[in-house]
């Protein structure tokens, strides 16, 4: 009886190891996975930002606070803050800007709207 005992005893012998090992490969891979798309939070929030410029710059352009074109003022607020505008509309003393910049592979876009108090 005493010979059974043993005999699953040291069959069992070494699956904490094992157990650890898929424990760590499941950890590695959720970590994997896991950067990458932290990673965009801060890229999103930098495009937001350029986008929140732009439209500011062009908003004060067609109040006239600020000399020249409004879109082109946007676009240039735009690119010192490392994206891209993709497009441009002031109705009135109201700008809607889009912008668009990337994370590695990933393009990110956002689209800020600027203007005088309701």
């Amino acid at each position: 009886m005493r010979r059974w005992a043993r005999s699953g005893a040291t069959r069992d012998r070494g699956s904490g190891s094992i157990l650890a090992v898929a424990i760590l490969g499941a950890l590695f891979a959720v970590t994997a996975v896991l950067v990458p798309v932290l990673a965009l939070l801060p890229a999103k929030q930098l495009v937001q930002g350029a986008a929140d410029a732009a439209a500011l710059a062009a908003a004060d352009t067609a109040s006239g606070l600020m000399p020249g074109v409004p879109c082109e003022m946007a676009a240039r607020a735009a690119e010192l803050n490392a994206a891209r505008m993709t497009g441009c509309t002031v109705r009135g003393l109201i700008a809607t800007v889009s912008v668009a910049g990337s994370a590695g592979i990933f393009p990110i876009g956002s689209r800020a709207r600027a203007g005088p108090a309701p």
